[in-house]
């Protein structure tokens, strides 16, 4: 029987909705951070980091009412989370580049200069440990060589992997 109301491919539909508006919002965060002066590569950055599980749970649990009443099964709901996961980081991940662009090198400076002053407050923390003194010079070196191309690699593996253990769980919960 042939229904009129499910898209003709209901998997990409989801995943381009969830995927590319999770992305989209992900980058108006980032902008507002910058537009209301605060450091839109620092921590606050991470907060956007919330709109990705929901976005890959919400986008499995849409998918099960196109195939009611036996769900979507594993490969849909796997399938969907994580296109969902992959169109999240590559939207985000271009707004950060796209940003840092637009915002120019005086902006980068600004954030390196903030997360070094955050990683030399957690210097004690680094010391602590076997190999601190290493770890925590080879930390201030990457911060130290800080540029659009690190941040925009950093935000897509970041939410690319956190995309990829939480689409995993989620297909298997809603697959039925």
């Amino acid at each position: 029987m042939e229904s009129s109301v499910a898209p003709e491919n209901p998997v990409i539909r989801t995943a381009l909705l969830f995927g590319v508006g999770t992305g989209v919002l992900c980058g108006l965060w980032i902008i507002g951070l910058y537009l209301t002066q605060n450091d839109p590569f620092g921590p606050k950055k991470v907060m956007a980091m919330v709109l990705l599980p929901l976005a890959v749970l919400g986008g499995q649990w849409s998918l099960r009412r196109y195939f009611l009443p036996d769900g979507p099964g594993l490969k849909r709901a796997l399938g969907t989370g994580l296109l969902i996961t992959l169109l999240t980081a590559t939207v985000s991940a271009a707004s950060v580049y796209g940003l840092a662009q637009a915002a120019g090198p005086q902006q980068l400076e600004r954030s390196k200069a903030e997360m070094i002053k955050i990683a030399e407050g957690t210097k004690a923390l680094y010391l602590r440990n076997k190999g601190g003194k290493e770890q925590y010079a080879q930390t201030i070196r990457g911060l130290q060589q800080l540029d659009a191309r690190s941040l925009t690699t950093d935000d897509f593996i970041k939410k690319l992997l956190l995309g990829l253990l939480l689409s995993v769980p989620g297909g298997i919960f809603f697959r039925k």
